[in-house]
């Protein structure tokens, strides 16, 4: 909640850190049957998202992580037609992969219809896809929904998860990318949102150990800026089935119109990683 100051602010005692947006009002808080969701209007990055006392998203910043969950893994496929979004409620992640001409279906599968609606009237700008006829929206559970998949009949899986705490830990877990395997087709690729690579380093070496022993034969993180997520520094962590990558369909790159922070230097730029990040 904010302060006597019309401060939100979220503090972190397991990094020793801390987070605050200035804000004029709330426009809306609800318990959900899954969660607390609070939006505000703040001074200086428009409306905000809270879910469990987590900021989820800005207006000003959420293009940062969107395009980076998005293009850089598919564009790195040879030819994605079919996705599938794990979590992505607020829909920023759909519009952006259906901004690819070639993807002929995308199903998002969240279990909080209230994270999807709320959107719609705080972040409409983030729902502007959501009744393209490639779209597919569910309200169920997205590892139940992946633990049944047909075998080889996915393209690209982006998980757009929130932290891997309560609901979400499972999401982060050698079971889950077994299923997700299962159901990629041999040239498949997945995508994690995988925290903060400065803060979360622990974690990031627990991704790789888990989808290389789920079958994952290639792994890479890319990092990017996400200004009001923990430390400001995020990342996104790419695996497939193939022991070599494809190479990125770099021509395509400057194609797609409306992206604001991808273009094919930052995609290369973002697999640079720092020194601390290669080493064991």
């Amino acid at each position: 909640m904010p302060d006597t100051n019309q401060w939100f602010t979220e503090t972190s005692d397991a990094t020793g850190s801390g987070f605050a947006l200035r804000v004029h009002r709330k426009l809306h808080e609800e318990q959900s049957q899954y969660q607390k969701i609070e939006i505000y209007e703040t001074t200086d990055w428009g409306n905000l998202m809270v879910i469990d006392d987590c900021i989820m998203l800005t207006t000003r910043d959420n293009f940062l992580y969107h395009e980076m969950m998005s293009h850089p893994v598919l564009f790195t496929h040879p030819d994605p037609k079919r996705v599938v979004i794990i979590g992505g409620g607020d829909c920023g992640t759909l519009r952006e992969v259906l901004r690819h001409p070639g993807v002929q279906q995308v199903t998002q599968i969240d279990i909080d219809e209230r994270v999807t609606r709320l959107s719609e009237t705080y972040f409409p700008e983030l729902c502007k896809s959501n009744d393209d006829p490639r779209a597919e929206l569910l309200f169920i559970d997205g590892i139940k929904w992946m633990q049944k998949a047909e075998a080889a009949s996915v393209d690209v899986i982006i998980v757009d998860s929130t932290d891997p705490v309560g609901p979400g830990e499972v999401l982060f877990s050698e079971a889950f990318y077994r299923a997700c395997h299962h159901a990629l087709r041999t040239d498949g690729l997945i995508v994690q949102q995988s925290e903060s690579p400065l803060l979360h380093r622990e974690l990031l070496k627990r991704i790789y150990r888990d989808m290389e022993s789920a079958g994952f034969a290639a792994t890479r993180t890319l990092q990017f800026p996400q200004p009001v997520y923990p430390g400001g520094w995020w990342s996104a962590t790419m695996a497939t089935p193939m022991r070599a990558w494809p190479e990125p369909r770099y021509a395509e790159m400057e194609k797609i119109a409306g992206m604001r922070y991808f273009n094919r230097a930052i995609f290369d730029a973002s697999l640079a990683l720092p020194a601390f990040m290669t080493e064991e």
